[in-house]
Formats: C-alpha cells, structure tokens, sequence
C-alpha cells in the first residue's frame, strides 16, 4: 500500500504539469524509485503510466484543435529516428559530460523564459513548407536527445517550436504531445517485451497520470501562456536540481 500511497498523487501531479509544460518525468520518475522499485521496473512502470496519460492530453488538445497534423505526424517520423540514434550516442558518450553541458543550458533557458517573453504572439509566421522542414528538423533534434538522456523532452520541444518555427503556443502544446506519444509508445513496446512492468501499480498510477493530464490539458485551454510560463520555469529547475545531485552523488 505504501507504494501506491507515494506513486499515485505524484503521478497526478506529473501528468498535470506534463500536459501543461512536458517534464513531467521529473516527477514520476523519481516517485517510483523512491517507492522501492528497481530501476528498469520503474522506468517500465513509469513509461506505462505516461502513455496512458499522454494519450488522453493528445486526445484533449486534438478535440480543441491545437494539433496541426499536416506538420505534426511527418515529425513524428524523425523522432523517432532521431531517438534510436540518441540510444545510440548514449553508449559512446560518458553522460555526465551531457550533464556539464545542462548545467548551462537549464539557466540560460530559464533566463529565455523569464525575460524574452516566448510565448507572445509576434513572430511573422513561415510559410507551410517551412514550418513543416523546421519542425522535421526539431523533431529529429529533440529526439536524439530523448534517447540520449530524455528529461524535460517536452519543454524543450515547447520552447524550441515556439522560437525556431514561429508557431503558437497552442500548436506547439499539441505537436509536442504527438511525438512524445508516439516515442512513448516505441519505448513502452520494448518494456513490454521484456517484462518489466510492475501492472497492478501502472494500471493504478494510469488512473491519477490520466486524470493528471486531462486537468492539466483543461488548464491549458483555458489558461494559456500566463499559466504555462511558471510551469516551465518549475520545470526547468527540478530538472537543474535533479542533475546538480546526480553529479555530486556520481
């Protein structure tokens, strides 16, 4: 009962600020580590729990239109592509040189985010075309990168499409979900396959991650930047926080 008592509101609270901000493995990872599972049974857990809740935030930005497929699904390709090839950076690449390299990203992003106003809609939108390359490229991008090391994926994604491709925030928010729907689930296949999954656990967890991600889609739609830009932020610094403890433990 303990671990269901530890696991299940924090995984509420990680499908909310996920729907809202992505990140929201920051959370529920660590919740099921700190119930007692092993490592590859919380990572199998956790991405079970995950895709349940994402599939109900896709569904709930989809049903409001946020989700331009045209642009979104061609990206979805080069996630994919791009995170089998960030698997196998991952091998090469001594990862807490990557996470030097956060420990100067996380603050610079904050900053952006804080003080250059991101989400305001005064970007001169690109053509169809372009929009679509520079999403193809981003979503190749960011999928290396979720397959080398993955925290804050979908923040990133938020931030990267909103800056790089000059689309809403709202498109952004939903383009962000397919794709991490879609490596959610080539990357729950695989936990599947190999038996991993603690399911009396997921399937409570999927519960509290799915009405997680269903408020906070809600919140979303009707909250909008004003709302999305202190997620971000709290987002950004757990993410910094957890990688300046796993650095000095290591």
């Amino acid at each position: 009962m303990i671990e269901y008592l530890i696991v299940c509101p924090l995984v509420f609270l990680a499908g909310f600020i996920d729907a809202i901000a992505g990140g929201g493995g920051l959370i529920s990872l660590p919740a099921y580590l700190i119930a007692g599972l092993p490592p590859h049974a919380a990572i199998g857990t956790n991405k079970f729990s995950a895709c349940m809740g994402t599939i109900v935030a896709t569904w709930k930005f989809a049903k409001s239109g946020f989700i331009h497929w045209k642009r979104a699904l061609p990206a979805v390709a080069t996630a994919l592509s791009g995170s089998w090839l960030g698997a196998q950076l991952a091998l090469l690449v001594d990862a807490n040189a990557f996470k030097l390299v956060m420990l100067i990203v996380l603050p610079l992003t904050g900053f952006y985010v804080l003080f250059k106003k991101p989400f305001q809609a005064n970007k001169s939108p690109f053509s169809d075309k372009k929009t679509i390359l520079i999403t193809l490229i981003l979503g190749f991008l960011i999928g290396i990168y979720d397959g080398f090391y993955g925290p804050g994926t979908g923040t990133f994604l938020i931030l990267l499409l909103t800056a790089v491709a000059h689309v809403s925030l709202n498109e952004a928010a939903g383009t962000t979900k397919v794709i991490n729907l879609a490596t959610n689930v080539s990357a729950l296949v695989v936990f599947l396959l190999n038996g991993v999954i603690w399911f009396p656990l997921a399937l409570v967890a999927a519960v509290f991650g799915i009405a997680g991600n269903y408020i906070g889609a809600t919140y979303f739609t009707s909250k909008g930047t004003g709302f999305v830009k202190p997620v971000i932020v709290i987002v950004l610094t757990i993410f910094f926080i957890k990688i300046c403890w796993e650095l000095l433990v290591s």
